[in-house]
């Protein structure tokens, strides 16, 4: 039996970016028909797992115009719409959405903020002087604190320990927070 690998999307009025978050996927097959059937399947890990999507689509689709993209990560596929309008949810079938498909929160765009430029890898910067927030990373200038109101004895130092996974072999790190 094949298992099903996690489906993101998000849309435009035109477009469906659907991205299949599948590391190292072998023997990729993917298939789109104009009424919106999509269909995925691969192999993936040292045991050759099989993985398989079987979706309709919520409308149809121009297969000549859609593209794919298969990364050594995800497999990226740009929906091209047949009609450009905004789809109520990605698949036909109403009810609950099958538990693998998410939202693609960092493509997601709402339908009224479309036409705003977004902010990501195009956005200009020509306008913005760096130098001047404060943040760090701008050289190898050494920064030191001029308030000198704070003395040690008012500065406490909390130290906690954070746990980023809990696979093991997982490290662990460590945050320090100022008050």
């Amino acid at each position: 039996m094949s298992r099903h690998p996690i489906l993101k999307w998000a849309q435009r009025d035109d477009l469906v970016y659907i991205t299949i978050d599948l590391p190292d996927a072998k023997d990729v097959k993917l298939k789109l028909e104009p009424e919106g059937k999509f269909h995925f399947s691969a192999t993936s890990g040292a045991d050759n797992i099989p993985y398989e999507i079987d979706i309709n689509l919520y409308d149809k689709v121009d297969v000549n115009e859609s593209k794919a993209s298969v990364g050594s990560r995800n497999i990226l596929y740009l929906v091209k719409k047949k009609e450009s309008k905004w789809w109520n949810r990605l698949v036909k079938e109403e009810g609950r959405t099958p538990v693998f498909i998410k939202v693609d929160w960092n493509k997601w765009v709402d339908e009224d903020e479309q036409d705003e430029k977004a902010a990501g890898p195009d956005m200009e910067y020509d306008d913005v002087n760096f130098s001047s927030l404060n943040i760090g990373g701008g050289g190898e200038e050494d920064y030191e604190d001029d308030d000198e109101s704070d003395s040690e004895e008012e500065t406490e130092s909390i130290t906690e320990e954070q746990t980023v996974s809990s696979e093991p072999g997982a490290s662990s790190s460590q945050v320090e927070v100022k008050c």
